[in-house]
């Protein structure tokens, strides 16, 4: 049941996110810069994405870790799609997220003390986010 709530939490926060923002979504007509994923890019990484952090916490959380940070990222995880779509404040959802960025590799050095599968399993998660910061600093300077 933990294994569950852990994996709901993420994928929880993201679809609320995405319901808020979708109507507002204006990707297709952004100028993208090269290596620009396609749109249904993203709801498969981020669905694989948030798999991985739900499995992250449980395991933290089964090994009486602390969470906190992991919880405060996730704010930050699920506020950047309304501040850049919703907003459409491309600098400061760029901001935005160089703070989750920090947070992250904060998380993933916690995690990793606690559990190193934990740790490691947010790496994909990071690599996006330095993905997701050249998107949004690029689309914030073509646009």
């Amino acid at each position: 049941m933990k294994l569950i709530k852990s994996l709901a939490i993420p994928i929880i926060v993201g679809v609320i996110s995405g319901l808020i923002m979708m109507p507002f979504n204006d990707y297709q007509s952004l100028i993208k810069p090269p290596l620009a994923p396609p749109s249904l890019a993203f709801p498969i990484v981020w669905s694989i994405l948030y798999i991985l952090m739900g499995i992250s916490a449980y395991l933290v959380s089964r090994d009486r870790g602390n969470l906190d940070i992991y919880y405060f990222q996730l704010f930050f995880n699920g506020f950047w799609p309304i501040i850049f779509f919703v907003f459409k404040l491309r600098l400061l959802a760029f901001i935005w997220l160089i703070v989750l960025v920090i947070l992250v590799i904060i998380m993933i050095i916690r995690f990793y003390r606690t559990n190193k599968a934990a740790g490691l399993l947010q790496i994909p998660y990071l690599i996006w986010l330095l993905f997701a910061g050249y998107l949004n600093i690029m689309a914030y300077i073509l646009n």
